[in-house]
């Protein structure tokens, strides 16, 4: 007779949870197994993950460190799982996440369905406007220090299911293979890399910040992008009562914030006076400062709002170098277009949203990426860097939309 599960958990769930994270993609794990090899034995694969959740017996292999580097220098360590693992952690976070996402606050921004960086940066920018200083507040190492007993009890609070409780205990504590193949045990901190992971460091702050300053200073607006968050306050004085208000909490809660990282800012735009070390800071790769502007009736005037960032320039102008575009002499400029439009979109979306003058800059940098390669591939431009860019410009102009920043390489030809 064939005996029932302990834990209803659906092969229809498990599938949900194969498409997505097929559709993310991602690195192999520890056991080096890519999605593509995974989906050689698909059928057999996922019935492995169902059976072994359903009966209880599921448990987590180590998470794969990798070293990513930060733009501000030194590193950051991903915790990467297998593929089997992304997918029995999408199972679980199918379904907490619909028990969590009703009660978080609507200034909580990062890591949400139907929530994005520009809300953020929208809202941010409103209430610039509106206030006169900004705290600015970054928490250090925040997937590393999480406190597990007390997001074990955040965990509870919003979920009586057995088996998502049982697993998220498991991935809490799963080792960490670093690169020399050392494993690592963890008592604290949720991989950084990990699917559940940022729905669980969500609900961490939940109740160490978004809850806590939302009862405690209910007239001080904030907006948090995961470990980054902004506090509008009336006056110098609050901003730095705020400070050392949250800094304290995130003390209670097995957190710190970063010293560095953490400014007080003066909004100074046309209609505030008064001069101050630091007016302008830098958010989910926006720099907000003082800007020239035209108001309806065509005045310029100062205001204080965001644009791309100099350090989010000078790390796509990297990227770009790093394509080599001259060794690519074999390929045809539409051959370009189709390998890197996709990318280049990705910028244009995101940094075009506001003052979009600032992707002037990473036209440049993707332009001269180009030159290089038409002096490579035509043997009667090599070394001819005006003729190259009149090459280019000619393109542009027949074919404006062939990459995604030639509408402004256009406008730049025309300035």
């Amino acid at each position: 007779m064939k005996t029932a599960k302990p834990f209803d958990i659906s092969k229809e769930l498990v599938w949900q949870a194969y498409k997505l994270v097929k559709a993310n993609g991602g690195a192999a794990g520890v056991d080096k197994q890519s999605l593509l090899e995974f989906d050689q034995d698909l059928s057999n694969n996922l019935y492995r993950i169902w059976n072994r959740m359903a009966s209880g017996s599921y448990f987590p292999p180590p998470v794969m460190a990798v070293e990513i580097p930060k733009k501000s220098g030194g590193v950051r360590i991903l915790g990467i799982p297998t593929v089997s693992d992304r997918i029995a952690q999408m199972v679980v976070k199918l379904r907490l996440e619909p028990n969590v996402e009703p009660h978080f606050h609507e200034d909580s921004y990062g890591y949400r369905p139907r929530k994005s960086a520009h809300q953020a940066l929208d809202v941010t920018r409103r209430r610039c406007w509106r206030y006169d200083w900004v705290l600015e507040f970054d928490i250090r190492g925040l997937f590393d220090n999480i406190d597990h007993e007390l997001l074990m009890k955040a965990v509870r609070k919003h979920s009586d299911c057995k088996w998502t409780i049982l697993y998220i205990q498991r991935w809490l504590t799963a080792p960490m293979q670093m690169q020399n193949g050392d494993m690592v045990r963890r008592d604290k901190g949720t991989p950084q890399g990990g699917v559940v992971s940022p729905l669980l460091a969500n609900l961490f702050l939940h109740y160490a910040f978004d809850k806590w300053i939302t009862k405690n200073c209910p007239d001080i607006p904030f907006c948090r992008y995961a470990d980054d968050g902004i506090l509008h306050c009336r006056s110098l004085e609050e901003a730095q009562s705020m400070r050392d208000r949250i800094e304290l909490r995130f003390k209670e809660c097995g957190l710190e914030i970063h010293p560095d990282k953490t400014k007080i800012i003066y909004c100074k735009d046309s209609d505030r006076e008064g001069e101050y070390e630091h007016i302008q800071f830098d958010f989910l790769g926006y720099t907000f400062r003082p800007r020239r502007a035209k108001n309806r009736y065509g005045k310029l005037f100062e205001s204080f709002c965001p644009a791309m960032s100099n350090n989010a320039i000078t790390a796509i102008g990297q990227t770009v170098r790093g394509w080599k575009l001259q060794f690519h002499n074999d390929k045809s400029i539409e051959e370009l277009a189709v390998k890197f439009k996709a990318k280049i979109q990705g910028w244009v979306n995101y940094y075009g949203k506001f003052y979009s003058s600032r992707l002037y800059k990473i036209a440049y940098h993707i332009d001269m990426a180009i030159k290089k390669w038409v002096m490579r591939k035509f043997k009667k431009l090599h070394g001819r860097h005006r003729g190259a860019m009149r090459w280019i410009r000619r393109h542009i102009e027949k074919r404006p939309n062939l990459f995604p920043h030639w509408r402004y390489s256009l406008k730049q030809w025309a300035r």
